[in-house]
């Protein structure tokens, strides 16, 4: 994923606001100047160029934006003017409820830390008047319903210590749930999973590849299937790699 770049020193917000707002003037939208705005501030400058562009024009900048923008580039530019959790909301009400695009959903939910997902589903509940949970409850089924419920609700320690004892342990543990049986015992995956910080799972793939010869994701990818599966990998690669995972924001 591409670095967000932000000028050392940016314009002011007012001064921001002010292009925007010659940007919309004229016969057509100048859409190379609200990317290059835009695509350059960070969350917190965002809101405050909002906060602005409303006092100095008496108008809502989202409200704008989508009278000036079309198609992928409106999308685009509405989500990203959002803060992060405002537009993880919105992205999840989309691909839960109405794109129904459950792999994207899947994503998201599993690439956020703890406490990022708490906050976000505050901002849910605050947007669109009802839980997340319920909508994941309603829009999806099986071992991947479980997995999401359990990831969103359960909170996870969030620093770079580990247990080392207890993740060669969970290593083991998820080897004879999986690998060493006739079928999958997906409890033991979705509780492990689920309750384990990043650095702890992390740490349980590397016992799982010393003592059994593979990944943790490998077994994933033998024992289980589909969108249950997806989810388990997003967990790990995020656990595993982080500097790639979709929790950059």
């Amino acid at each position: 994923m591409s670095t967000l770049i932000v000028p050392p020193v940016p314009p002011s917000p007012r001064d921001d606001a002010i292009q925007l707002h010659t940007a919309f003037k004229g016969f057509g939208c100048d859409t190379s100047a609200v990317i290059n705005i835009l695509a350059h501030r960070d969350a917190t400058q965002r809101a405050y160029i909002q906060h602005e562009y409303r006092t100095m024009y008496a108008g809502d900048l989202l409200k704008r934006l989508a009278s000036e923008l079309t198609g992928k580039l409106e999308t685009a530019v509405l989500l990203w003017i959002h803060d992060p959790a405002t537009r993880d909301a919105i992205i999840l009400k989309q691909t839960l409820t109405a794109a129904k695009n459950i792999e994207a959903a899947t994503e998201v939910i599993c690439s956020r830390s703890s406490s990022q997902l708490q906050y976000l589903r505050q901002i849910y509940h605050s947007k669109f008047g009802n839980f997340l949970e319920h909508d994941i409850e309603r829009n999806t089924s099986g071992d991947h319903k479980k997995i999401l419920l359990a990831y969103v609700a359960t909170p996870r320690h969030e620093g770079p210590e580990v247990n080392r004892e207890m993740a060669e342990m969970d290593a083991k543990v998820l080897y004879k749930a999986g690998e060493k049986k006739l079928g999958t015992d997906e409890k033991t995956f979705v509780q492990i999973f689920s309750e384990r910080s990043a650095a702890h799972l992390a740490a349980v793939d590397y016992y799982y590849d010393s003592m059994y010869g593979h990944s943790l994701k490998k077994a994933i990818k033998k024992e289980t299937s589909g969108l249950f599966a997806f989810a388990l990998l997003t967990i790990v690669q995020c656990a595993v790699n982080p500097a790639r995972s979709c929790a950059s924001q």
